[in-house]
């Protein structure tokens, strides 16, 4: 009689032990570059690197656990983004450093709320849509070919060559972009009549794979939204100010446009929101007929099985007391602790209304174009705007000093809570899509994404300390010249101080979401149509991000649209066009696993700048070398992706 045969191993032992220390690298590198320049890298790619090169040490190792691997460290490296926040304590007065428990708890129970609140988004957004997740397929196909490649398979062994040929020409020239041979980022202000305005870009090759994979549709909406910001409202905005060009430019961006993009995010991210609440309602009713279907006994497919709809209730109920504990110590000795009970009752509820849809909407965001460039500080906005806005409501504004930082503090302290749920949401799912790509068990997922949880948020706290003692934050008392950037800790901050203080411009906010409304009814008038759509998210992203974020995306869009026409025209249609993906994931993985390697070494060194090899003097030969160069080798990997494909 046969044996039957044994299911692979997946939530092990070695592979916890193995996520937590990728983890605390991970957590380390991404605090520190966050709260530098404002971005952090993804760590699902690069995780899923370390882990198999790891486990392949071990004979019965297996996709399944080095994506269990990638899922807890994606999860820790992700929920670094509460640097955005936090902060911003610090630049307000009311910290003067990180108490470790408390920015324990705060990453904690927010982070687990957003593992719980993905549970049933998963059958929504995931199983249950056509949704792109860039950086969740890359994953797989990463996973798929180290796996595959040892079976002496020739499709997986091209596919192989192609993932290390698209990683080694991107982390190639992110290493010139770091020794200053080539310049990483291009940007002219210039005249506009009276105003202003310029354009920009990164030479970043991950951004041209983050196209190819989301496709046309995205990047379009990306590109209209880009348009609009830098055609329409820059040289308006701009119009007969005084001062330098690139000074005025810098300025109405971050102040003013930016807070329109949030604008037209807010709407936008309210009506995917209901467009999506009917699959969100049916994912949880499917949830709770999986749960009754394993009551009665009957056996569930292994990609089938979350983790039970009743212990996701009882995980979320049982975030709820720490949560209050929290904001009960943190409110202490201010004006809330008169009315703490009813006031801490309000804030708990908004924090799990609000939890619930910017879980949804950051996880929409992300399967649109990925959790690296998904604006999660956009939606920190809306968060801080609306906990601002219902503390003037029961308090009013104050000319006492005291007691409008009190009121500031609490408002950054419950949006932290909420920025945990959402980097956390924005993340779960791109992993949840790894795992159904690569047949995994989402509650084992959903097990390993609560342990990155608790490893980031243990590591986050002491990071946090090291880098304020050692550095400061721009803005800070006594901040000195080396002080860290912070800048949407900055912006947060001082969005609850204009709320607060009563000062801030909501025809900025409102002419944002007029857009939206707009894009809205253009996009649903071209899928009347049958047009291609432009999703209002996307357009939405492409007027908040700086166009040195958006360009590169519609130009990857557009590369992956001619590539995949040239692939449905060859012999092996299927085959061709997978090549393609795995190019673009091979641009996305060698860029990821450079940032990771260069933050280790600013780290080390202390400097940003630690592997020029040239001075500021090189400037103009890196802008010329840049464009030229970056170009280059982009038609050379994707021609020499067309000749593995075996076609040519």
């Amino acid at each position: 009689m046969a044996s039957i045969p044994r299911p692979a191993a997946e939530l092990t032992l070695r592979g916890i032990a193995l996520g937590a220390i990728i983890t605390l690298l991970f957590t380390a590198a991404n605090v520190y570059l966050g709260l530098k320049v404002g971005l952090t890298f993804a760590t699902s790619i690069p995780a899923a690197v370390i882990s198999m090169a790891v486990l392949k040490l071990f004979d019965d190792a297996s996709i399944l656990e080095n994506n269990i691997v990638q899922t807890i460290a994606s999860a820790a490296g992700t929920l670094a983004a509460i640097i955005f926040v936090l902060p911003g304590l610090i630049l307000v007065g009311w910290w003067t450093g990180f108490p470790y428990w408390t920015t324990v708890g705060v990453c904690a129970t927010g982070g687990i709320l957003g593992v719980m609140f993905s549970v049933p988004l998963r059958r929504a957004l995931v199983t249950g849509s056509d949704l792109p997740y860039p950086e969740g397929v890359a994953a797989a196909e990463v996973l798929k070919v180290g796996a595959g490649s040892a079976d002496g398979d020739v499709e997986n062994a091209k596919g192989l060559r192609v993932i290390l040929l698209g990683s080694l020409v991107s982390a190639g020239f992110a290493l010139l972009a770091a020794m200053k041979l080539v310049v990483s980022e291009a940007a002219k202000n210039f005249r506009v009549g009276a105003g202003a305005s310029g354009v920009s870009t990164s030479f970043s090759m991950a951004l041209i794979g983050v196209g190819h994979l989301v496709g046309l549709s995205v990047g379009a909406a990306m590109f209209a939204g880009m348009l609009i910001a830098w055609v329409g409202l820059m040289p308006y905005l701009t119009h007969a100010m005084p001062g330098g060009v690139d000074d005025i430019v810098g300025a109405v961006f971050h102040t003013k446009v930016r807070f329109i993009g949030a604008g037209t995010i807010g709407v936008a991210a309210l009506w995917t929101l209901l467009k999506i609440l009917g699959p969100i309602l049916g994912g949880i009713r499917s949830a709770m007929a999986a749960s009754r279907a394993r009551g009665a006994g009957e056996t569930l497919e292994l990609t089938e099985r979350d983790l039970p709809i009743g212990i996701v209730a009882l995980a979320i109920l049982a975030m709820l007391p720490p949560i209050a504990f929290l904001l009960w110590q943190f409110a202490a000795g201010g004006p809330i602790a008169a009315d703490a009970g009813a006031v801490i009752a309000g804030t708990i509820l908004y924090i799990l209304v609000i939890g619930i849809v910017i879980a949804s909407v950051c996880g929409y965001m992300a399967g649109l174009i990925g959790a690296s460039n998904s604006p999660v500080s956009g939606v920190g906005i809306l968060a801080v705007l609306g906990a601002s806005l219902l503390l003037v409501a029961v308090y009013g504004h104050s000319t006492d000093v005291a007691r409008t930082n009190a009121l500031i503090a609490y408002a950054l302290f419950t949006t932290a809570i909420i920025f945990s749920i959402a980097t956390i949401s924005n993340d779960n799912l791109q992993d949840l899509k790894t795992g159904q790509l690569v047949g995994a068990t989402p509650w084992k997922q959903q097990v390993a994404l609560v342990l990155g949880v608790i490893f980031g948020s243990l590591m986050i706290p002491y990071v946090l300390g090291l880098l304020k003692t050692a550095f400061g934050f721009q803005g800070m008392p006594g901040a000195g010249p080396a002080a860290l950037a912070a800048p949407q800790a900055a912006l947060i901050s001082a969005l609850a101080k204009g709320v607060l203080g009563g000062d801030l411009d909501w025809s900025l906010i409102g002419a944002g979401a007029g857009i939206g409304v707009v894009a809205i009814a253009v996009d649903e008038a071209l899928g009347r149509a049958g047009k291609l759509r432009l999703p209002p998210l996307a357009l939405g992203m492409g007027i908040y991000l700086p166009m040195s974020l958006t360009l590169l995306i519609p130009v990857g869009a557009v590369i992956g649209r001619a590539y995949d026409g040239w692939a449905a025209r060859t012999p092996n249609p299927d085959f061709a066009a997978r090549m393609g993906v795995l190019a673009a994931t091979g641009l996305i993985v060698g860029e990821s696993l450079f940032g990771v390697l260069f933050a280790g070494i600013v780290g080390a060194s202390g400097k940003s700048d630690a592997l020029a090899v040239v001075g500021d003097g090189f400037a103009g030969p890196a802008l010329i070398a840049a464009p030229l160069l970056f170009a280059a080798a982009i038609a050379g990997l994707y021609a020499r992706t067309r000749t593995l494909a075996g076609t040519r």
